[in-house]
């Protein structure tokens, strides 16, 4: 039998999020030509999650009820008819916005409109154990990795790699330096992508602890910003080589951070603008960007080519995503998102989704 969570509403996690189980198994009759029907084996979380979740926010409304998540991986067990590049047995990660693929082909850039119907708010996300999903919805997944490492790429690692390697001619490398901050998934990916591409990082944090992990990854430098929370761009900066700044700032704070990434940044570096995590309501305004000289970039995921220069990327560095040490079973889902809102997780949250 089939299980699965819903949101019937934007309440809130706590109140929207609905567990089901002894559902019917699909099958390959409920396959159109362009479908391919995946068992699930592994789910992690996203920030984004809890914002579909509601109350209703950036992302906008959903029309309930909806499967939500928008990471995972599973095993193709059968394909429609038109289906040419999976086939059963395959071992596959979903794209986030199938939609988009499918109007605008895989080298296609998601738009907050885009957002909005993508996978797991305006499409059945990936918190099941069986699913139809459509092919432009699907990539191969890394040979190298495992269920639980591969179900952390579609939204952050996807977001990552587009920010570190999405603009053309300025791609991260040696000699290139970057900053992350704190140890939430886009953080982590953007940390490890760069380490492998032989940039030098730099990560903020406010844990002991946390900094400790941050360096066996491969930070250069770790910066606690709460010791220092208004003035750590001048501290970042001077780390870098003759205090010139960092070539690519990864923003995942918002308004509450922008203004210290654009006094970090370097003379022409990129500021990449992939979250909104932080609490400040204070707009940084646009202008700001002349008075730093610099790249500003806003960025949703990735494209499904993207997607798929990232998969090989990971095969052949042999990258390993880093992961939260606590995994949740598919019915622990509600206790997986409680820990995600804590932020008591480090990097993704997982969720394993065991045969029963």
């Amino acid at each position: 039998m089939a299980r699965q969570w819903i949101l019937t509403g934007q309440e809130g996690f706590e109140t929207s999020l609905e567990y089901q189980e002894g559902l019917d198994l699909p099958s390959a009759k409920d396959l159109g030509p362009h479908d391919v029907l995946v068992t699930m084996h592994a789910a992690s979380l996203n920030y984004r999650e809890l914002v579909v979740a509601g109350p209703v926010g950036i992302n906008g409304p959903i029309t309930p009820p909806i499967i939500p998540g928008c990471d995972g991986v599973g095993i193709v067990t059968n394909v429609g008819s038109a289906v040419r590049d999976f086939r059963p047995g395959d071992r596959v990660v979903m794209h986030v916005a199938p939609k988009l693929v499918e109007s605008r082909g895989d080298d296609a850039l998601p738009s907050l409109s885009d957002a909005m119907i993508a996978r797991g708010q305006g499409i059945e996300g990936t918190l099941r154990s069986h699913g139809v999903f459509s092919e432009a919805g699907l990539v191969h997944a890394p040979k190298s990795l495992d269920f639980l490492p591969a179900a952390t790429l579609s939204c952050t690692w996807v977001t990552a790699w587009n920010a570190l390697f999405g603009l053309k001619g300025r791609e991260a490398g040696p000699g290139s330096w970057v900053l992350v901050q704190g140890t939430g998934g886009v953080s982590i990916a953007a940390l490890q992508l760069a380490v492998a591409a032989g940039a030098s990082v730099i990560a903020t944090t406010s844990s002991e602890e946390k900094a400790a992990r941050l360096r066996t990854l491969g930070a250069t430098h770790v910066v606690n910003y709460r010791t220092n929370p208004k003035g750590w761009g001048e501290e970042v900066r001077s780390l870098t080589p003759d205090g010139r700044g960092l070539d690519f700032v990864v923003d995942v704070g918002g308004n509450e951070t922008l203004s210290q990434s654009l006094v970090a940044v370097c003379v022409d570096g990129i500021v990449l603008v992939v979250g909104g995590v932080g609490e400040t309501t204070e707009v940084v305004p646009m202008f700001a960007a002349l008075l730093h000289t610099c790249i500003v970039r806003g960025i949703l995921a990735g494209s499904r080519n993207q997607f798929r220069e990232l998969v090989h990327f990971i095969d052949d560095k042999k990258i390993v995503p880093a992961v939260d040490d606590v995994v949740f079973e598919l019915a622990e889902g509600k206790s997986a998102y409680k820990r995600l809102k804590e932020k008591k997780h480090f990097s993704k949250v997982l969720i394993k989704i065991d045969a029963v």
